[in-house]
């Protein structure tokens, strides 16, 4: 790891990561870390000393490998050629990234993950996979999640419709915690096989676990090589020596908690094309752990890479850069050249994003002690899922979900705002007027309950660079329901200098969730669960004290997209 310029720059930032370091060795911050001492964080130990097993995967994982190489080998004699992972944030993001970085071995499970309750998205993978040749993986550490048991009920019902009650269980498998409700089910449904993960780790600390190292393991990685560099990086992270070189996720940890407390707290990830899925992963790391108690870290994760005028100084930014791959060098050594502060980290193959795991888990873990809170706790989470839970109690007993009424319809779209507006550029101007300025700037978050697509990406990719060309506020994009698993901690929890942009559309065809798992009958659509969870989470949101505005689309949410994108920039 190397700071470019920029920092170097900026004196009083470099001394104060001096002086952290210098701390981190006096107060021996590494080996308490090692020795699960809570008062490193905090001084009531909840939710921080039954939270640090990720510190040791590495070495236990290794001696587990033979287990599930065993079922995967199984899987690959039987003749199955396809894996659904279904779950969200922490189960569902590092096996997004092992599948995007390494594709699939011939021979191997071509895996999918499902982490979307937008019912086209859900019926896209009904009809592409064929249930008699595809393994479906729950993936959820507490074993309640509601989205990841929806999934299971209703591509289980799928599966007996092919398969048979009796073999419909051969073709699942669960990940989660011993004890979870998850365990029971797939007892009860006899699944091929249940993988019980260490339960002191939490979900965004769970990469080298079974969590990940299975789906890894579905689509042929090399595990043992990806273990073996998490290792080397655990090994150069752990002795009680000088905290410099070989402590570099001591030093990026460092920098991390500087930077935000100077202001700097737009975390900017800048990644090479063929490792650019690690910066969904990156994120929810960053914004779960640091996002609590008026403080956070945003992590910013596919923005447009613009020139250095275009960034205002509320930014650190993280270059990680793959060995012979120079796409971004010059666009980076200019920012670091014009002041901004620019960490690069070097990686010689993508096999070291094992090493790249711990590294940004040990080093989140060092920010949130200069931060001073608990990295490992989630306090404001559970916000959006009781509302969304409010939401749904009064449709099973009205048949409705609430209405709300728009402040006006433009163009064939819905515009929830409390502003006195009456045209779609001016909604979204004025809204984003409300920015904040100086120090501790603002940022603009776009949460799209949308089905995830192309053609969604690339509206929302124009969206967000015309708002950062023009305000140049820091951007981020999330698809609900899966980002409130990821940024929507830090999204209630941080100084409130967020504004949240709402996108929904109406369902022109829905999915029924089956009630239970091998029986008929249906009390809700997905369709219907999306849309209280967008609700949820704006009456979460709104209750913080945040600023939301909702643009609500017909059965065309592209178009819808597309129409609002060409009036804000004429």
């Amino acid at each position: 790891m190397s700071i470019l310029k920029g920092l170097n720059d900026l004196g009083l930032e470099q001394s104060a990561v001096d002086g952290v370091l210098k701390e981190i060795r006096d107060q021996k911050i590494i080996p308490r870390i090692w020795r699960h001492d809570h008062t490193v964080w905090k001084p009531d130990p909840a939710e921080i000393t039954n939270r640090l097993g990720w510190l040791h995967l590495p070495e236990k994982m290794a001696a587990l490998l033979p287990g599930i190489q065993a079922v995967v080998d199984e899987l690959r004699r039987e003749g199955y050629g396809h894996a659904l992972l279904m779950g969200m944030g922490g189960s569902s993001l590092a096996p997004e990234v092992f599948r995007s970085t390494f594709g699939v071995r011939k021979g191997y499970l071509d895996l999918a993950v499902l982490d979307s309750t937008d019912p086209g998205a859900v019926s896209a993978f009904s009809e592409k996979l064929n249930p008699s040749k595809t393994l479906y993986i729950a993936s959820t550490k507490s074993g309640g999640t509601v989205e990841t048991l929806s999934f299971l009920k209703y591509f289980y019902n799928q599966t007996i419709e092919v398969a048979g009650a009796k073999a419909a269980g051969s073709h699942f498998m669960a990940i989660t915690d011993p004890g979870s409700s998850l365990e029971t089910l797939a007892e009860k449904l006899n699944f091929r096989k249940i993988f019980l993960n260490d339960p002191n780790i939490g979900g965004r600390y769970s990469a080298l676990s079974y969590f990940g190292l299975v789906p890894a393991a579905l689509i042929g990685a090399d595990v043992p090589l990806l273990l073996d560099r998490a290792l080397t990086m655990t090994r150069n992270n752990k002795e009680c020596g000088p905290v410099g070189k070989e402590h570099s996720s001591a030093r990026l940890g460092a920098i991390m908690g500087v930077s935000a407390l100077s202001g700097r707290d737009k975390l900017t990830l800048i990644l090479s094309p063929e490792i650019s899925h690690l910066g969904s992963w990156v994120e929810q790391l960053i914004a779960e752990s640091t996002g609590k108690e008026g403080k956070g870290i945003l992590p910013v994760d596919g923005e447009a890479l613009l020139p250095p005028d275009a960034y205002a100084n509320d930014r650190l930014f993280v270059y990680l850069r793959l060995r012979g791959n120079n796409t971004d060098d010059k666009k980076v050594q200019v920012l670091a050249e014009a002041g901004h502060p620019v960490v690069k980290i070097n990686l010689q193959d993508i096999y070291d994003l094992g090493g790249e795991f711990f590294r940004w888990e040990m080093a989140t873990a060092i920010a949130g002690v200069r931060l001073g809170i608990n990295p490992f706790d989630q306090p404001n989470v559970e916000s959006a899922k009781i509302s969304a839970r409010q939401i749904l109690s009064t449709y099973q007993k009205e048949g409705k979900l609430p209405e709300l009424s728009p402040a006006f319809t433009s163009k064939g779209i819905a515009v929830y705002t409390d502003q006195a507006v009456d045209t779609l550029k001016k909604a979204l101007w004025h809204f984003l007027s409300q920015a904040r300025t100086g120090r501790q700037r603002g940022y603009v978050a776009l949460q799209a309950y949308l089905k995830p697509s192309p053609e969604t990406d690339n509206a929302l990719r124009r969206l967000r660079t015309t708002i950062q060309t023009q305000l140049k506020l820091a951007t981020t994009v999330g698809y609900g329901p899966r980002f409130l698993h990821s940024t929507g901690q830090l999204h209630k929890g941080d100084g409130g200098q967020g504004l949240f942009i709402q996108f929904t559309d109406d369902i022109s065809m829905d999915t029924p969730i089956p009630r239970v798992a091998g029986e008929k009958g249906s009390s809700i659509t997905f369709g219907t669960l999306k849309l209280a969870q967008a609700l949820g989470d704006r009456e979460a949101l709104l209750n913080a004290g945040r600023k939301v505005i909702r643009f609500h689309f017909g059965t065309d949410a592209n178009k819808g997209l597309l129409r609002l994108i060409e009036e804000i920039i004429r």
